[in-house]
């Protein structure tokens, strides 16, 4: 399989994918990006309707025989079927379950949290001209004029307490890895809270489990190795407007 994967710095969904692709062995053809600068928005990239609405907003894009798929986890689960072993989902249907909803509550709750928080915290220069979701369009506008709502700034901080109290609840059996077994779980949580370190220490700071299991993480290495592929010094702290807050709270 010849696939062609662009992607940002190695935060947020582009660091899922990156280290799911080392971790299971299978070679792309890397196309490193500027999200920040919008190259995802370009004519050098396919844009059907699954790139220009992309949940993740501004993640990678792994292109196969001229088909584009994006979205981090569904990525990862992608290349676990193509890769080589071990896997990285549970066999037992039921574990693969809570693997799957671990990683939704990543995406619906978390992911957008800390896009808000890192994008206020680092804005973007500019629009970059050809988005065509009009959603998105709207949150880089903002991003870049600095519009930032405090209440909404106050709920992210709170979901990213609350999601470091998840960690801690989950890991407290005694377990290495989230699910058990190492996952896309652990991959697609430490995408999104390694940045938030700097930006709500406060969460972190009676966390020693979630400690440990980040220093578990990093010492594996296919994740050392997808996070030595970043080409500034703090790759944590580059963001572009990403998932959209949950309209529901």
């Amino acid at each position: 399989m010849t696939g062609t994967l662009y992607h940002g710095q190695p935060n947020g969904p582009s660091f899922t994918v990156l280290a799911a692709a080392v971790e299971k062995g299978v070679v792309l053809d890397r196309r490193p990006i500027d999200l920040v600068a919008g190259e995802r928005h370009s004519t050098a990239l396919p844009h059907p309707l699954e790139v220009d609405h992309s949940i993740e907003g501004e993640g990678p894009v792994l292109v196969v025989d001229g088909v584009a798929m994006t979205d981090s986890v569904f990525i990862a689960c992608y290349l676990d079927d193509i890769g080589t072993d071990p896997a990285i989902r549970p066999a037992d249907p039921y574990a693969r379950w809570q693997m799957m909803a671990w990683c939704r509550y990543v995406i619906e709750r978390v992911a957008p949290a800390a896009a808000a928080l890192g994008n206020a915290a680092t804005p973007p220069p500019a629009v970059p001209a050809g988005i065509v979701s009009a959603d998105l369009a709207a949150r880089w506008t903002q991003a870049v004029e600095g519009k930032v709502d405090e209440a909404q700034l106050a709920d992210s901080r709170a979901k990213i307490v609350q999601a470091v109290e998840k960690l801690e609840t989950q890991l407290a059996d005694g377990r290495d890895w989230l699910m058990g077994d190492f996952s896309i779980a652990d991959l697609e949580t430490h995408a999104w809270l390694a940045g938030m370190r700097a930006i709500v220490p406060d969460a972190f700071t009676a966390a020693p489990l979630t400690d440990a299991w980040e220093a578990r993480l990093r010492a594996r290495p296919a994740v050392a190795q997808a996070l030595g592929l970043a080409t500034v010094p703090k790759p944590e702290t580059i963001w572009a407007p990403g998932p959209e807050i949950n309209r529901w709270g």
